[in-house]
């Protein structure tokens, strides 16, 4: 069966108009006579958007009950059995109530895709995952409920909904979005201009990227090689000279002046010898362009002018920046220089900038096109002065007599520079050829190839032998000058990888996109299969192009081991590169059985912990919870039985230890269940203004008379709370702090405003608790000390803590003055701007239009 389709309309801020967007959407299908249905919409009584249900079939939504209370869902299994072509799911990120079949709607909605159905969703940007710190420290609310990046990057279909501050404002003020209780204190903390623009920045962000990634896979599908300058993306060409740094900031600023503009510094290693970058300074410049939001990368190729524009146009880059030549004026004689050249080919639409800098005229620049071995140019050119040379040399000798040394040194001067352009065979023909001009028009007897005179026969093979023993030596330095340049290439690379183990840069993606761009191919994946008869499968892949079934598909493929390989695809790489593609192979394994040690590890840790409480949890059922049993277990045995004639007092003092039991066992059970919620993240507060004064009271019902003071004024502002979490949190501070207190001196519980927080303070006068161990008291199954036995299965502070950090709070343990723990749980105060802020985006965690 094919998955179903997922389009998801992303709203700027609370109150845009999703939900009716989508609605509108669902209208427009039905009409098309598209099967489509409203799996779960809520309308928070906004009229328009409660207007645009009418006409639409709803599936029945699942009732649930939860902490007395009955709660609505989406009923998955109704969908599932209604199979619609289409189903509305409003509000991606929303959590479910307990008990429900998944913990996330977005989980939900991805069962409704696994069984073929198309679903049309909804989600604010400020509840993306990734983005919950920044929206935090902007608005001042953490968002609870989030829905992973991945969830949202996955959809089909991604349409921003979205509208100004000042527009949504009015939205507002009309009473659209909120009723007319929360307009103002919504205007003047969550929906303030400043929030909403931030708001909207950051949708509009996340969707040009998103876009972004739409448009790569496009054009790498379409094969489109044109630039299209939809984004600003600014490439820097780098020498490893210090004139980097410049060029860098350059092109941060100008990447500033256009909103999501890129900046990508590329350093192209030379297989000539010409260049010698610093490992130091490329170091210090890959750390700088990171710093200020770039990337860094680096190519092997043979022209520089070339591989950079290949380069650019591969990233769709608009803009390169380059520095002006450090080359002397006399150096231009070897090249335009590479500046200069990409100027000239790159294009309408490629800007190039060439900015001046302090090492200008210091030194050598980089002159254009002289490969690794000689290029065709140069062995053009050698053969042109090899041949072509001596002819016309004969030719003007011919009008002058300048003596037989004199036209042989002419000679050999053609046959140097046939040697020093285009190598040996250039340089052999040249004096071969020159060797018979000179017997033939300037050895007597002149115009016949014979010698008359010895002397001029030792002459001319001494000329012979000097041009050969001079093309030789020319051809000997470009073949060692290429190789030290192979090696100096390799050894650049090969730090370049050293470096990113040493940062701890161990992502298997990143590393085969490094790979691509290294050696210029079209895609990189590792493959890898069980045995020799299983199939080959991807374990990481990187660029474009079809996906590779076995190696053998590849343009090249260096093997791992037996049973994992590095296939390339794009051209055929010469042998000596093969070499530093096996450090790439290897370092690829490396990083897959890293990941892979990680996530075992990870499990382990996991079963680990799990084993750690099963463990302890056998215990406290073995022993803790036996003894409560075995006390009711006695007393139940003790009235049933006929041989004792139990008095009233008697038959009343057994069944209130029946009832101490029963009470003791349910609290630790209580605990125990609580304990669960906790570690499986299944507990959801529901959060509102309370009254200290009304709760704290209620938590003490089960200490003895006596042992607790209680010190919370009347005038406490009220705390964001949930009124149920915040009696058990209290209560097990309490039990604890009786237990560890001294009989005669009673805990003190208090509470005082401090600032936009409240604290609870809940003090003993028992033995306290050395530093080391404040935190350790606050973990599952910890006693301190000398607890007894019967005292607990030491969750009762874990589950404290756990509770406060779900509302919001903290739980920390301080010591009492003159002896002591003193346990204070802080909670943020209804009136301050924060919780206010919380207390409005609340109602569109839990449902957004």
């Amino acid at each position: 069966m094919a998955r179903g389709r997922l389009r998801i309309y992303l709203g700027a801020a609370p109150g845009v108009g999703k939900t009716y967007a989508m609605l509108s959407e669902a209208h427009r299908r039905v009409e098309r006579g598209t099967d489509c249905v409203v799996a779960f919409v809520e309308h928070h009584d906004r009229q328009r958007t409660e207007v645009m249900l009418h006409g639409l079939e709803q599936v029945p939504r699942k009732e649930l009950e939860y902490r007395d209370a009955v709660f609505t869902e989406m009923d998955v299994d109704a969908v599932l059995r209604r199979a619609p072509a289409v189903a509305l799911v409003d509000e991606l990120a929303h959590t479910n109530v307990p008990g429900s079949r998944n913990a996330k709607r977005w989980q939900d909605v991805e069962e409704l895709l696994a069984a073929g159905i198309d679903v049309v969703s909804t989600v604010n940007i400020q509840h993306l995952e990734s983005l919950g710190d920044v929206v935090e420290s902007i608005t001042g609310v953490r968002q609870r409920e989030t829905v992973p990046d991945e969830v949202v990057r996955r959809a089909d279909q991604i349409e921003l909904v979205d509208m100004s501050p000042q527009a949504l404002r009015r939205r507002m003020a009309h009473g659209n979005i909120y009723k007319s209780d929360k307009v103002d204190a919504a205007l003047s903390n969550y929906f303030r201009p400043g929030n909403l623009t931030a708001l909207r920045e950051l949708a509009l962000l996340w969707v040009a990227d998103r876009a972004d990634e739409y448009l790569k896979q496009y054009r790498s599908e379409h094969r489109v090689s044109a630039i299209w300058g939809s984004r600003e993306r600014i490439v820097v060409g780098l020498t490893g000279g210090p004139e980097g740094r410049t060029l860098i900031r350059r092109a941060a600023r100008l990447a500033e002046k256009g909103a999501g503009g890129e900046v990508l510094a590329v350093y192209i290693s030379r297989s000539d010898g010409l260049t010698s970058a610093s490992p130091k300074e490329l170091a210090v410049q890959r750390t700088l362009v990171e710093d200020l939001g770039g990337t860094f990368h680096h190519v092997v190729g043979e022209d520089i002018p070339a591989a950079l524009l290949d380069f650019a146009r591969g990233v769709n880059a608009t803009q390169i920046v380059l520095g002006s030549s450090r080359r002397k004026a006399w150096q231009y004689v070897l090249g335009p220089g590479v500046g200069a050249t990409v100027a000239r080919e790159s294009g309408p639409d490629l800007d190039v900038h060439i900015v001046t800098h302090g090492e200008v005229a210091k030194g050598r620049g980089l002159p254009v096109a002289r490969g690794a071995r000689l290029g065709r140019g140069r062995i053009i050119a050698g053969w042109l002065v090899g041949l072509a040379g001596p002819v016309v040399m004969a030719v003007l000798l011919n009008t002058v007599d300048l003596g037989l040394a004199n036209d042989m040194l002419l000679f050999l001067t053609l046959t140097v520079a046939a040697a020093l352009l285009g190598g040996l065979f250039p340089a052999l023909a040249s004096a071969a050829f020159g060797s018979l001009l000179l017997n033939y028009f300037y050895t007597p007897p002149l115009h016949r190839l014979t010698i008359a005179d010895p002397k001029n026969i030792v002459a001319i093979v001494i000329f012979f032998g000097v041009a050969l023993s001079v093309a030789s030596v020319v051809d000997l330095a470009a073949r060692r000058t290429h190789q030290a340049a192979r090696l100096r290439a390799e050894s650049e690379i090969l730090s370049f990888l050293a470096g990113n183990v040493l940062r701890g840069e161990t992502s298997l993606e990143e590393l085969l996109e490094r790979v691509r761009e290294t050696f210029g191919m079209e895609s990189a994946a590792l493959l890898e299969r069980a045995g020799d008869v299983e199939p080959w499968s991807c374990a990481g892949r990187a660029g474009f192009g079809p996906a590779l079934q076995r190696p053998e598909d590849a343009d090249v493929d260096m093997p791992v081991g037996d049973h994992m390989a590095l296939a390339l695809t794009g051209r055929v790489l010469p042998a000596e590169d093969r070499r530093v593609l096996a450090a790439f192979a290897a370092q690829a394994a490396v990083v897959l059985d890293r990941r892979r040690l990680q996530e075992e590890a990870e499990q382990a840790r996991a079963l680990a912990e799990g084993n750690r409480i099963r463990t302890a949890l056998l215990a406290a059922v073995s022993h803790d919870l036996r003894t409560p049993l075995a006390g009711i277990k006695a007393a139940v045995s003790s009235l049933r039985s006929d041989d004792v004639d139990w008095s009233e007092e008697d038959r009343a003092e057994l069944l209130e230890g029946i009832e101490e039991g029963a009470d003791r066992l349910d609290h630790l059970v209580g605990n125990l269940l609580d304990m669960s919620r906790l570690q499986t993240g299944t507990v959801t507060p529901i959060v509102h203004e309370t009254d200290l004064d009304e709760v704290v009271p209620m938590a003490l019902v089960g200490v003895p008379d006596g042992s607790v003071d209680l010190d919370v004024p009347e005038t406490l502002p009220m705390v964001e709370a949930d009124a149920g979490l915040l009696e058990r949190s209290v209560a097990n501070l309490v039990e604890n702090a009786v237990k560890y207190s001294p009989p005669d001196r009673p805990v003190l519980v208090s509470a005082s405003a401090i600032a936009d927080r409240v604290e609870v303070r809940i003090v003993d006068r028992g033995p306290g608790v050395p530093d080391e161990a404040k935190e350790r008291i606050f973990e599952p199954f910890q006693r301190y000390g000398d607890a007894p036995r019967g005292a607990g299965v030491g969750l009762g502070l874990a589950v404290a803590r756990g509770f406060a950090e779900a509302m919001g709070g903290t739980l920390n343990a301080e010591d009492t003055p003159g002896g002591g723990l003193t346990m204070v749980l802080s909670l943020r105060a209804a009136g301050s701007v924060t919780a206010a802020a919380a207390a409005l985006a609340e109602p569109e965690r839990q449902a957004s239009c």
